[in-house]
């Protein structure tokens, strides 16, 4: 038996993980000696460790840092190439912005506390994991990194209810959901005799032990990841914990749940099933069309802001599932991949920038969350008038934005794929409907802006409309000059 050496473990590949994480234990400790009226210095300590993180993976993905990509880390557990450094950046992207929106809004709803910002580093690190995980093992231990942070997090303006409420309720459903995917580890484990994605395929090409023992460990897992991502029909806990959760905490998880729990089910079933792709194809698109309508349809009835964007975020689920079940075709696989990395990529800007508006014009108390809140912000606020205008654009699908650049993307991948399979074809066509069907809760959130009147008042300072500013760049810029973020996500390449 080959004993482990340092040298094995190709540390230098996940350098980035490793500083991100050893800031993040740091900063825990420098915290317990910052004054409470100084807290800020916690937040500029972390956006320093996060910013330094993006750095590295930059050097990596221009080769100048580490070895030659792709490569593995960890005997093969982790595995390190352009789809992970991807979403790893696009996870960054989100956390920054995220201790952004959370530098004066702790601060008025009295509930700065330094831990917040390394939950966001921990949190983000099992992000980071999970867009690298190469064994099932290491998705599980990823999905806990990643949540249970997130768990304490929106619980974070305790002893307000609405917040414990909405950390209980994440809690119990996100421990039930981690009971699926860990039961579905062991069922394929038990069908395959290994966890290691590189072996199940081979495993399954050759002489499998027990083959249905094995599918049904890897629907389980994909339950999990669903409910990670909001899809229906694992759902019901998103508004709920959107409405309760401070919104900067929102901000983020909407954005940096999504990557984790697409990336590792991109790489699961495209890395691991891929002679079982029509099977899971089938399952996929069935939950993407639910998805889509679910979200778009109930999200017309939202009076509340966080809940109207909480069943958003549902729906964009469901765009993102239509890339995934268009990924089942091998010619297409690529095309469907990027599509939707670029998708999540052109989200977190957009996503991210709403929220921003919606903390603006939140109050001390938390209050000022609802649609009618944003009367008369045209006249008040132009700026942040204009700013809703694009995202809500962005979000519909609309040019010029980024949103209307991904859903294009996403759409041209799905009916590339779809010949021969009316059902991901009608599936194409039901998110081309829900897209129309989404214009209607966006825009009365435009004609709320700029066409009733009334005192909006607003709380802008300097690190939220940094947030802000690049939000709106960015999403108004892949809108017409899309190539470059594009090519980026093209070079996103799974190890198949």
């Amino acid at each position: 038996m080959e004993v482990p050496t340092l040298a094995s473990f190709n540390l230098e590949a996940v350098l980035p993980i490793l500083v991100l994480a050893g800031w993040a234990i740091l900063i825990l400790s420098v915290d317990l000696f910052i004054p409470r009226k100084h807290k800020a210095w916690t937040a500029w300590l972390t956006l320093l460790g996060l910013s330094a993180t993006g750095v590295l993976l930059a050097l990596q993905a221009l080769g100048l840092l580490g070895p030659v990509l792709p490569t593995e880390s960890f005997h093969g557990m982790l595995v390190i190439d352009g789809f992970a450094l991807f979403l790893q950046g696009v996870v960054l992207v989100a956390a920054i912005l995220g201790v952004l929106l959370a530098v004066n809004y702790l601060p008025r709803r009295g509930i700065e506390r330094g831990e917040y910002h390394t939950l966001i580093m921990f949190s983000s690190l099992g992000m980071m994991i999970m867009s690298m995980a190469s064994d099932l093992i290491v998705v599980f231990i990823a999905l806990e990194m990643l949540s249970i942070p997130l768990y304490i997090l929106s619980g974070f303006a305790h002893p307000e209810a609405s917040s414990e409420e909405a950390a209980m309720k994440y809690f119990l459903l996100g421990a039930f959901a981690s009971g699926f995917l860990v039961y579905g580890v062991a069922l394929t484990y038990g069908g395959t005799g290994t966890t290691a994605l590189s072996g199940i395929v081979d495993t399954l090409q050759g002489q499998v032990l027990n083959l249905p023992l094995a599918l049904i460990g890897m629907g389980m897992i994909f339950v999990g990841l669903a409910f990670k991502v909001a899809a229906v029909p694992f759902h019901m806990w998103t508004p709920d914990v959107y409405q309760g959760a401070p919104t900067s905490v929102v901000a983020f998880m909407s954005v940096g749940a999504k990557v984790g729990g697409f990336a590792a089910m991109l790489r699961v079933l495209i890395t691991a099933l891929p002679m079982a792709s029509a099977e899971w194809g089938t399952v996929v698109t069935v939950v993407a069309v639910l998805t889509m309508i679910i979200g778009n349809v109930v999200a017309i009835s939202q009076s509340d802001i966080k809940r109207m964007l909480a069943y958003s975020s549902i729906a964009h689920a469901g765009y993102i599932l239509l890339a995934v079940a268009a990924a089942q075709a091998p010619e297409v696989t690529q095309q469907a991949v990027t599509a939707a990395a670029f998708y999540l990529l052109a989200y977190a800007f957009t996503n991210i920038g709403a929220f921003a508006v919606v903390i603006a014009l939140e109050k001390d108390d938390g209050s000022g969350t609802r649609i009618e809140d944003f009367s008369g912000l045209s006249r008040s606020r132009p700026f942040l008038a204009a700013a809703m205008l694009l995202f809500m654009f962005s979000l519909t699908g609309m040019p010029p934005s980024a949103g209307m650049v991904g859903k294009w993307f996403v759409f041209q991948a799905a009916v590339n794929a779809s010949a021969g399979n009316p059902l991901l074809l009608a599936a194409t066509i039901v998110g081309v409907l829900t897209s129309v069907i989404s214009a209607f809760y966006y825009v009365r959130v435009i004609l709320t802006m700029y066409m009733r009147e009334g005192t909006t008042e607003a709380q802008v300072k300097p690190a939220l409309m940094a947030a802000l500013v690049i939000a709106v760049v960015v999403t108004f810029l892949a809108g017409i000059i899309p190539s470059p973020l594009y090519e980026m996500a093209q070079q996103a390449l799974l190890r198949l």
